[in-house]
């Protein structure tokens, strides 16, 4: 396993490197939780990400992506504030598209529902 794929700790942490070969990588969704270090809202999503990974194990990939070090990232994808979560899922022709989108922290539950919504996209 690379640095990128712990799971110990909870979420994957992402980097230009790895966004799309971990995108293209996987059936499963992948949750990514764009964020800051400075970001206050960011910080008390932190632990409910890397707890939700835990749980989704198997079922989902859930990863982090710092825009203040992979910026064309968020830029790519449009994300102006933060924290926003991105949920995406390869489809059966090996593109990559957004299944759900959440702007601002809306808390364990509402990352929750994002996710079974996702899993229940086939």
């Amino acid at each position: 396993m690379s640095d990128s794929e712990t799971k110990t700790d909870g979420a994957r942490h992402l980097t230009v490197a790895d966004f799309q070969s971990t995108l293209m990588g996987t059936n499963q969704p992948v949750m990514v939780d764009f964020f800051a270090h400075w970001c206050g809202p960011c910080q008390m999503a932190a632990p409910v990400i890397d707890k939700l990974a835990k749980e989704y194990a198997g079922q989902a990939i859930i990863a982090k992506l710092d825009v203040d070090e992979n910026g064309e990232i968020a830029q790519q994808y449009g994300v102006m504030s933060i924290p926003t979560v991105i949920i995406f899922k390869k489809s059966p022709t090996d593109q990559i598209e957004i299944i759900d989108r959440q702007v601002g922290f809306p808390g364990e539950e509402g990352y929750r529902q994002m996710l079974e919504k996702a899993l229940k996209v086939s």
